[in-house]
């Protein structure tokens, strides 16, 4: 690989990975913006609360800005808190007052009262911590610490601008009586949201403004430069007589070309430890499934207004399927090699390689709908076949088709059958030391459907993928051509 595409390709990512999150952010805040009260205010679900004792106590509210910092933000400049409180008789008036927690703390002291410790929404409960007294105290409207409150009967409310210092909300009957019940709500004003909004959607901007072009030029080198790739459908041949007119191929070759060859033997145990091993190709990938999302989204576009997959985002693209394949084959996937994957997009003589045959024109209509629309029947069997977002819930397949004489049927749940598959073939590896070849068809075929849908969804092909498994190692027109050829050999 060159070193100057990957670092554009992995700086790219980066700067995409932080770009999407500051868009998201700002439009998560964006939401809240919207839904702010007429009055400004973004209010929470109302709720009861309720206590034998003489007053209802938040936790305390920590406010501390730095005054040395160079934006001068002081935290009246954040915003408005806001309290509402309700008695549930309504004929008793209630106090709500907001001030110091040291002047509430000597109000209270030796007075019994109860401090609200948590709230939870949705629905809606409190947690409580009860502090024992037994004095009586004076009438909250008396005292003359209160920064912000409000007394009587029905709904009551309390607005309040932030400022430094530890403050808590107390809700007590006017009457300062033990025994209170109030439906409360609170909500807050943020006079920073809307500039929030904005600061973040343009730094999020400006990240995928600078990211997606260094990320698709990293994925348009590292795509471009690289051994050409031999034929897709190519076969290794013994012997000396050329095979010159194979016969037709049991199944209609699909373009996507999926190999996996058996390595063995394989060793008995090292399947238990390559999630360990394969720990830096998972790395990579990360970084390589971001890029391979922005270039097919710029693929679709490029299809969608000239017909055509840029050849080079169609390698590079085609090059993280390849990439993937081999961690796959090396993994849980099929266990079927115990020979470490290369760190490359490009074939190389790996015991699993990837293809797919470059379109010289694509659909401009298709490339809107054959990702999502048209490949919902796949992604419903394959949610069952190879797990996916579907892969919990239960459902009747009937895999196989009557071309090559297989077909199955089963219903599995909380799962795939492919884990399923490949679980059991490793305790078989692990007490025989042999990998049942029956079995290892079977999870290729499975494997290349997926791969077929993978290439189509990526936009790759407009052929529409075969509702079919082509078990085995090979393609079956691979199949056919070295059949041929081991028979030419014979005498």
């Amino acid at each position: 690989m060159h070193v100057g595409k990957v670092v554009m390709l992995v700086v790219g990512t980066l700067l995409v990975l932080l770009g999407g999150a500051a868009a998201i952010g700002a439009l998560v805040l964006g939401w809240f913006f919207v839904v702010q009260r007429a009055d400004g205010f973004i209010t929470g679900p109302e709720g009861t609360l309720r206590t034998q004792t003489h007053a209802l106590v938040s936790e305390r509210l920590d406010l501390v800005t730095d005054d040395q910092s160079p934006t001068g933000l002081r935290s009246e400049d954040i915003g408005r808190l806001l309290v509402q409180a309700t008695a549930t008789d309504p004929a008793s008036a209630v106090f709500v007052g907001i001030a110091p927690v040291g002047e509430v703390e000597s109000y209270l002291s030796g007075i019994a009262h109860t401090v609200v410790t948590d709230l939870r929404f949705e629905p809606f409960d409190a947690t409580y911590r009860d502090v024992p007294g037994g004095d009586t105290p004076a009438a909250p409207s008396a005292q003359q610490f209160w920064v912000a409150s409000a007394e009587g009967t029905g709904t009551q409310q309390v607005e309040w601008d932030l400022r430094d210092g530890t403050w808590t909300v107390v809700v007590m009957n006017a009457d300062a009586s033990a025994g209170i019940g109030v439906d409360v709500r609170a909500g807050i004003h943020i006079d920073l949201l809307g500039p929030a909004v904005l600061a973040l959607l343009v730094i999020g901007l400006v990240l995928l403004a600078v990211g997606v072009p260094l990320l698709l030029a990293g994925a348009v080198g590292l795509g471009r430069h690289g051994p050409p790739p031999p034929g897709p459908v190519s076969a290794p041949v013994t012997g000396t007589t050329p095979v010159t007119a194979p016969p037709p191929a049991p199944a209609v070759p699909y373009p996507v070309h999926l190999r996996g060859d058996l390595d063995e033997p394989l060793s008995r145990w090292l399947w238990l430890v390559k999630w360990l091993l394969a720990i830096p190709h998972f790395i990579v990938l990360f970084f390589l499934y971001i890029a391979f999302v922005v270039a097919t989204f710029t693929a679709g576009i490029a299809i969608l207004f000239t017909g055509r997959y840029p050849r080079a985002l169609f390698d590079f693209d085609v090059g993280v399927l390849r990439w993937t394949w081999r961690v796959a084959f090396y993994t849980y996937s099929a266990l079927g090699t115990d020979r470490y994957p290369p760190f490359s997009l490009h074939r190389t003589d790996y015991p699993a390689d990837f293809d797919v045959g470059y379109p010289e024109r694509l659909s401009r209509g298709l490339v809107l709908i054959k990702w999502w629309l048209l490949a919902i029947p796949h992604y419903v069997v394959l949610a069952v076949l190879a797990g996916g977002w579907m892969g919990g819930w239960t459902l009747g397949i009937a895999a196989g088709d009557g071309s090559d004489g297989a077909t199955g049927n089963g219903t599995w749940a909380f799962g795939s059958l492919l884990g399923v598959l490949v679980l059991f073939a490793a305790i078989v590896l692990l007490f025989t030391g042999t990998y049942p070849r029956s079995l290892f068809d079977f999870v290729m075929g499975i494997n290349r459907w997926l791969y077929r849908v993978w290439a189509y969804a990526a936009l790759m092909r407009d052929e529409y993928p075969p509702f079919r498994l082509d078990q085995g190692a090979r393609e079956p027109i691979e199949q056919v051509a070295t059949t041929l050829s081991a028979g030419a050999d014979e005498p």
